[in-house]
């Protein structure tokens, strides 16, 4: 039965390419979140499902929102599987564990404190881009399935773990430090090192969602001193590092260097590829060049891909690929896997990868060949005028005959290097990246990138 009643209209600032994302009081209510349980239930019920998973992050808000959330659901006849606190991968895996017709974690992600929103699945696969639009326009009519559903508490936790440590085979551990930045990985890690061999420090495990210890995002290198500090000084072998939801990974060796999200798919890639000889390997636009060549070294098959999670994931089920990753620390396994990002679980095949072998990480970086590169660099650019940005200077660069990949946004190929320049599918800015041989070739890529969105109205941040 479908009814119509209490219509919502979402902030249209909070339907993101690839979740549902806004600041809470400001942007986004409890009122939403029982519309967006409505409105995803009713989706469900028109799928045939009837079992949706809900889980949520350690933010001050999520409890409230996720109640909301399974009322919403409820009410469209839905039965909710709450699996409570936990990082969002368990989320994911609960809906394969359970055999659920889809799954929602209340989740800020990496975001700062008074952000949240939702990360979604329907059935299997991740929901994005027009059928999270297509929600807001349900939601706007009011159109929704009706139905007496119910909300029951399952615990997955020990289930969960247990999937994790299934593919640690080793017969050894390595000494390990810990950072959950006070993120929804906490209990979980928790449960996971006391089970894993060798040493292991734990930080900041206790979920708290002001984050009093650093921000849990770790891609930034200021977020990460706490953990390579302790590595360093106390003598372990690596220490590894999550975002505030535990879909994305930082890594840093013994020697305290940051283990890039790229540099890192080099080591899991080779260790697939033994299994999987020329099998595809995705990684997104943002990622060194070092990656693709050694990808084809190593006998697989680099693809370049759109920058997103639900975009790479997506990719993978077409082309069958065993490993994906993204620079920002999203990785997804397919072998022996789901094929989704859950970066406890890329720890543990890390580990078991590097005490198999008895390699040291911080030796096998060493081995990749050397460059230099920008970090991700962001430029300010209305949402309005960003992709139109991009297009003008592709047809510009179109017209001079360089060599362009537009995958997503324009990748360039120089005799220096490379450099890319995209619109963000999240934010109103451009994002920028160079790599070149040496310092005086980055510098020329760099002010390559200046001149060209100079002459597009379009100028630098200070220090670029």
């Amino acid at each position: 039965m479908t009814t119509y009643l209490e219509p919502r209209r979402f902030h249209p600032s909070i339907l993101r390419e690839y979740d549902i994302r806004g600041v809470v009081g400001r942007t986004l209510h409890p009122a939403d979140a029982r519309a967006l349980g409505r409105a995803f239930g009713t989706r469900v019920r028109e799928e045939g499902g009837l079992r949706v998973c809900l889980g949520r992050d350690g933010r001050i808000s999520s409890p409230e929102l996720a109640a909301a959330l399974a009322a919403g659901l409820a009410e469209t006849g839905v039965e909710v599987l709450d699996v409570g606190l936990g990082p969002t991968p368990m989320l994911y895996f609960a809906v394969h564990h359970l055999d659920a017709d889809g799954g929602i974690q209340v989740t800020g992600s990496h975001n700062p404190p008074d952000y949240n929103g939702f990360k979604m699945m329907l059935g299997k696969r991740p929901l994005f881009g027009r059928d999270i639009r297509a929600l807001g326009e349900l939601a706007a009519e009011g159109r929704f399935a009706r139905g007496r559903g119910r909300v029951e508490g399952v615990d997955v936790r020990d289930a969960y773990v247990a999937r994790l440590l299934a593919d640690y085979r080793a017969e050894r551990g390595l000494r390990v430090v810990w950072d959950a930045g006070n993120g929804a990985t906490g209990p979980v890690l928790e449960r996971l090192a006391a089970r894993l061999p060798g040493a292991h420090r734990l930080l900041f495990t206790g979920v708290d969602g002001r984050f009093p210890n650093h921000h849990p995002d770790p891609t930034v290198p200021e977020n990460l001193e706490t953990l390579r500090t302790a590595v360093r000084e106390e003598g372990f072998d690596l220490g590894i590092a999550f975002d505030g939801d535990g879909d994305r990974i930082g890594v840093v060796d013994r020697r305290g260097r940051i283990v890039w999200g790229d540099q890192l798919l080099v080591v899991l890639a080779e260790d697939v590829l033994r299994r999987h000889p020329g099998a595809p390997i995705i990684a997104d636009v943002k990622a060194s060049q070092v990656l693709f060549d050694e990808i084809a070294r190593m006998g697989g098959r680099p693809v370049m891909w759109k920058t997103g999670h639900s975009l790479i994931k997506t990719r993978m089920a077409e082309l069958g690929a065993p490993l994906a990753g993204e620079m920002s620390g999203h990785i997804f396994y397919a072998d022996g896997f789901y094929g989704h990002d859950d970066a406890l679980y890329v720890a543990v095949r890390l580990l078991d990868i590097l005490a198999r072998e008895g390699m040291d990480l911080a030796a096998r970086i060493d081995r990749l060949p050397p460059v230099v590169n920008t970090p991700e660099t962001r430029f300010d650019c209305p949402d309005e005028r960003k992709f139109a940005v991009v297009e003008a200077l592709a047809a510009r660069l179109a017209a001079e005959g360089m060599e362009v990949d537009r995958t997503d946004g324009v990748r360039v190929r120089t005799a220096d290097g490379w450099w890319l320049l995209r619109a963000s599918n999240t934010q109103p800015v451009l994002v920028a990246r160079a790599e070149a041989r040496d310092a005086a070739g980055l510098a020329r890529l760099k002010e390559e990138i200046r001149r060209r969105l100079a002459e597009l109205g379009i100028e630098a941040p200070p220090g670029f």
